[in-house]
């Protein structure tokens, strides 16, 4: 039986889509006629170092962002020129009125085209994980090596994501003196303070002093089902150079995945980054800079 509630008039189930309607949302379906994403290639960027080297593409997890790579990114930088993309709907790229999987596949192989840049190593963290294992299974070619961080092949339910979401929709941004005062709504809902800090990074002020979303949040609740399922599907392989990593405190990759794992990247390597979670980039940047540095 599905899960389902509410916030703000957008219903969420918990019920699996069904196959057809998840080719729909990959983009992979045809029925009429081929379903076709049109591109956004003006996704915002930031450029984070490492000019004439190999470039590196980061791709951010749900309600991130670019800003959440600086450091690491910066630090990526001794090996890679590095790149670390906003996906639509998040950070300073455009909104959009959908977000599919292959929706975000088709505009981040349209922002590669824009800047000029034929085959990168992606490195997706989360959400962001899942666009790069779809992007490498279906479009390998430009791709010199895939590195995924704390994300499987599989589908999730995630119930802590739903009370973010119902806080976020919740929170009244016109009577809203700061971001402070945003963590405190939240806490009855989000008990986790670094999580709760996090969900505030997407609100911004206008020189007015008006808040705002700067994410699309009511198109990103709408799309959280969809977004939690597989983004691949049984027979996609991307056969080249893949490595895995969880965080040793993370239950998003468990011991059983790797099989999962490894049906779709034969070659992966997995990896156990230890001390860390579910964001190893923060949590433990150093050890995480030099494993994907040797990756």
């Amino acid at each position: 039986m599905g899960v389902s509630f509410a916030t703000s008039g957008i219903a969420w189930s918990g019920n699996h889509e069904t196959p057809e309607t998840h080719e729909k949302f990959l983009g992979l379906a045809e029925s009429s006629g081929r379903v076709i994403h049109r591109s956004m290639p003006n996704l915002s960027h930031r450029e984070l170092g490492g000019a004439g080297k190999p470039p590196l593409l980061l791709l951010h997890g749900m309600l991130g962002s670019s800003r959440n790579w600086q450091t690491a990114g910066a630090d990526l930088g001794r090996g890679y020129h590095v790149f670390a993309l906003d996906l639509r709907n998040h950070g300073r790229s455009p909104h959009a009125d959908t977000m599919s999987y292959g929706e975000m596949v088709t505009d981040v192989l349209g922002w590669l085209d824009a800047n000029g840049i034929e085959r990168a190593t992606f490195l997706g963290h989360s959400m962001g994980g899942k666009v790069a294992m779809a992007l490498a299974c279906h479009h390998s070619p430009r791709v010199e090596k895939l590195i995924v961080v704390d994300i499987a092949p599989k589908n999730y339910y995630w119930v802590g994501h739903r009370a973010s979401f119902a806080a976020m929709n919740e929170l009244n941004l016109s009577n809203l003196r700061s971001r402070g005062e945003a963590e405190m709504r939240f806490e009855a809902r989000v008990p986790n303070w670094a999580l709760r800090k996090f969900l505030t990074t997407n609100i911004e002020r206008s020189r007015e002093g008006a808040w705002s979303w700067q994410i699309n949040l009511p198109v990103i609740t709408a799309a959280l089902p969809l977004l939690e399922q597989n983004s691949l599907q049984p027979g996609d392989i991307f056969p080249g150079p893949a490595f895995f990593f969880a965080g040793e405190t993370s239950a998003y990759i468990e011991p059983e995945d790797h099989a999962i794992i490894r049906a779709h990247f034969p070659a992966a390597e997995i990896r156990i980054l230890r001390g860390c979670g579910h964001n190893p980039h923060m949590e433990t940047r150093a050890g995480f800079v030099a494993a994907v540095l040797d990756a």
